[in-house]
């Protein structure tokens, strides 16, 4: 079943206050001020923003891929990114199948390894 572009964003609504209710480990590591894109690609939508002070801000979408290259950039169908918020598929598990890309730099991929 493919997502609307609306359930994309509660979704990451979601994780944002997900993020911001977490302990502090995870706050911690979600406390980076990066600029954030997440292609959805079935539904060929981009939504940006920031990742600061542990929480997902300024949000806006655009159609197709990225116009710029974010610092931490995800691309994943709507139906696993709904998956992965609603804690019904493992992040690592998608990651790994190539169900979700990530792209960041190294350092970043570091700290982002413990939200996921």
């Amino acid at each position: 079943m493919t997502r609307t572009i609306e359930d994309c964003h509660r979704a990451l609504e979601r994780l944002s206050e997900n993020l911001a209710g977490a302990d502090d480990d995870v706050r911690g590591a979600a406390a980076m001020n990066r600029s954030l894109s997440c292609h959805i690609t079935d539904l060929d939508t981009t939504f940006t923003g920031r990742l600061a002070n542990g929480r997902i801000e300024d949000v806006t979408t655009a159609p197709g891929p990225p116009a710029e290259k974010a610092q931490i950039r995800l691309s994943t169908t709507s139906d696993d990114l709904v998956a992965m918020v609603d804690g019904e598929l493992h992040f690592a598990k998608a990651w790994g199948s190539g169900r979700v890309r990530l792209e960041a730099g190294f350092r970043d991929l570091l700290r982002l390894r413990s939200l996921l």
